[in-house]
């Protein structure tokens, strides 16, 4: 058993995603050296938990989930999800991913949207229903994407993400731009669907969402400064919130 950071570590078999020695080197350009994105990561995502990808832009963290759902790139290390090697055919209906910018189509209605997908992962008007109620966008079936708002539009890729019911979800910034009320709406939505079985691996820059955390992951220019829980590195650091604990991190380094 692995433990990267002064969290528990979790028992062989039992993890939706493990990385093992992951770097990420973007190509070099015209006049342009290779950047290292990712340096060495060692990381583990418990299943049927919600953890917490933190760290400040330009960290890594989109790149990291890039490689769990396989479209990135990979310079050395390995990533396996669900006991397959990252991106493998197989996974294509068990792991679900939501990018930062809506990947919908603006022209179609919510409704129309939906069962354009439902036909790609051969799940029926049922289940365009219930992704419909789990993201609150019921009402809104009818209306087209390009008049919602940006925070509605996410909502929108959610859904999309949920159709197939997927046991590991990537949400990758869903929070960004929504009001209070909307952002604790989704959160209550990640814990049900942690507490029926599903994997979320969620990226956030705002370090209070930590708190809506199973298990965290802190990263920052692509070193992984933690894999821990909220209340490990609360203790290891001395801190008493996490952006207290990453700043004691990154000093420390």
């Amino acid at each position: 058993m692995r433990n990267n950071g002064s969290g528990q570590p979790s028992e062989p078999g039992r993890a939706a995603v493990r990385v093992d020695g992951l770097r990420v080197v973007r190509p070099a350009g015209h006049r342009r050296p290779g950047i290292e994105v990712l340096r060495g990561i060692d990381a583990t995502v418990p299943r049927g938990q919600v953890v917490g990808l933190l760290g400040p832009s330009g960290s890594g963290k989109t790149t990291l989930m890039r490689t769990v759902v396989g479209v990135q790139q990979i310079t050395a290390g390995t990533v396996e999800v669900l006991d397959r090697p990252a991106g493998e055919e197989s996974l294509r209906r068990r792991v679900g991913y939501v990018t930062q910018s809506p990947s919908v189509y603006a022209d179609l209605s919510v409704v129309e949207n939906l069962r354009y997908f439902a036909r790609l992962v051969a799940v029926g008007e049922d289940d365009v229903a219930r992704s419909l109620a789990e993201v609150d966008l019921t009402a809104l079936a009818g209306r087209r994407v390009s008049t919602l708002s940006g925070g509605e539009a996410s909502r929108v890729s959610l859904a999309v993400a949920l159709l197939a019911s997927p046991e590991l979800l990537v949400l990758d910034e869903p929070t960004v731009g929504l009001d209070p009320v909307l952002r604790r709406d989704l959160w209550d939505l990640f814990g049900r669907l942690a507490a029926g079985g599903t994997t979320l691996l969620v990226s956030s820059h705002v370090m209070d969402e930590a708190q809506r955390c199973d298990r965290l992951l802190l990263l920052r220019e692509g070193h992984l400064l933690a894999d821990s829980t909220l209340a490990d590195l609360l203790a290891r650091t001395g801190a008493s919130h996490v952006e207290a604990a990453f700043l004691h991190l990154v000093e420390g380094r």
